[in-house]
């Protein structure tokens, strides 16, 4: 696409979101009740569907079918525009198109990308009590059983699982194998018997992450996703999907709605008249932020050009995701001090938003959730120390 195409095609989104995006979305979700944002959620997503922005980075004969620079200028503006993000339908959209697409069979597509399209929720089935930065020590099991799985076992930090239709579930096949070699992937039905989900309440007063309890649940045979004992093979296509654009569009809402709250808490004149801004501490440090934000979008969109053209390095996504992190918590952090007193009154933020929404005390304890899922970033400096830097592995025992 040539960049006068790629001008027309930003012009046309701008359009779109000029006249599309609820212009009270955050006033409406903020407080709002699960139905309100399944149900808002839902709508947004089919909004995006008819124009053809839903899933961008799918095949076109699934509905996508855009070109790098296009997705890269979607996320652009969606995010100028303080578009609501899709909270409800990001693992379907994401993780589980992306398991499905690199590994799953002719009928799992078809049975269920489409399904996605029309409102499908998903929810993640990997982490465990005693499995969380090191996935491969997970201890739920599945025994095949006639012309199926039997399956028992415990998740945890399960994102939305209150709300999904469907898992993807990383199960223990073979108990004696290496513990990465018997592992098996499947696709389990959140509907079936045997499952109980329990929201864990949160220091924030939102219950987004849950427990999922599995006591005896079948999962037929086709529900296996590629070969049996081949699950952390598969898995690693469901966790690569968290990288590139999806950091972009996190980066670019930070940038977007995140610093342009900063800079109006920064803006904000207290009762005497005084602004935070005048004071000459606080400018240096929010441009600071801004110089930081500036090289992690510009950082995002190398990974994504990179990726795409398979030159990426084995570390990168690591490198960002750890900057991302880290940063998000300095910009809240920040946010936090600068509003005061103030900030720790505000105990409601949209349903619908990221860790940018401007209340900054919900925004901040919301950030160490980016430090710990996904890996933690003890855990991205050894792989950009072992993969990227070549430095020896640290020592397994004495």
């Amino acid at each position: 696409m040539t960049g006068h195409d790629l001008d027309g095609f930003r012009g046309e989104v701008r359009d779109w979101c000029r006249a599309h995006v609820p212009a009270d979305w955050r006033r409406s979700q903020t407080g709002a009740t699960d139905p309100e944002f399944v149900r808002f959620q839902h709508e947004w997503f089919q909004q995006l569907r008819r124009a053809g922005y839903a899933v961008p980075h799918w095949p076109r004969e699934y509905g996508g079918g855009m070109s790098l620079p296009e997705q890269i200028v979607l996320y652009q503006e969606l995010a100028a525009h303080d578009a609501p993000r899709l909270v409800l339908a990001f693992v379907a959209v994401h993780h589980a198109a992306a398991t499905l697409l690199a590994a799953g069979t002719d009928e799992q597509r078809r049975r269920h990308l489409p399904a996605i399209l029309d409102g499908e929720i998903w929810v993640q089935g990997f982490s465990e009590p005693g499995a969380g930065s090191d996935l491969a020590a997970l201890r739920t099991s599945a025994r095949r059983d006639g012309d199926g799985y039997v399956v028992t076992g415990q998740k945890v930090w399960a994102s939305g699982a209150q709300y999904a239709d469907w898992c993807l579930l990383l199960a223990r096949t073979d108990p004696v194998a290496p513990k990465r070699r018997g592992i098996s992937y499947f696709l389990l039905d959140m509907r079936s018997p045997g499952i109980q989900v329990r929201p864990i309440r949160q220091a924030t007063g939102e219950s987004h992450f849950c427990e999922i309890f599995l006591d005896e649940v079948r999962i037929p045979a086709d529900g296996l996703v590629g070969a049996e004992h081949a699950g952390w093979q598969v898995a690693q296509q469901t966790l690569g999907a968290e990288r590139g654009l999806t950091m972009l569009e996190l980066a670019e809402r930070l940038g977007n709605a995140g610093f342009r709250w900063l800079l109006e808490a920064c803006e904000r004149a207290d009762p005497g008249g005084r602004r935070a801004l005048d004071d000459a501490v606080v400018a240096d440090r929010l441009a600071a932020l801004e110089i930081e934000i500036f090289g992690l979008r510009a950082l995002c969109r190398d990974l994504v050009e990179r990726h795409e053209a398979g030159v990426a390095g084995p570390a990168d996504a690591s490198v960002v995701k750890l900057y991302y992190s880290e940063l998000l918590q300095r910009v809240t952090d920040f946010g936090t001090e600068v509003g005061g007193l103030a900030a720790h009154t505000t105990l409601r933020k949209p349903m619908s938003s990221g860790w940018e929404s401007g209340a900054w005390v919900l925004d901040f304890v919301g950030s160490w959730e980016w430090t710990i899922p996904g890996g933690t970033s003890e855990i991205q400096r050894t792989i950009i120390a072992e993969r990227g830097l070549g430095l020896p592995r640290e020592p397994t025992g004495t």
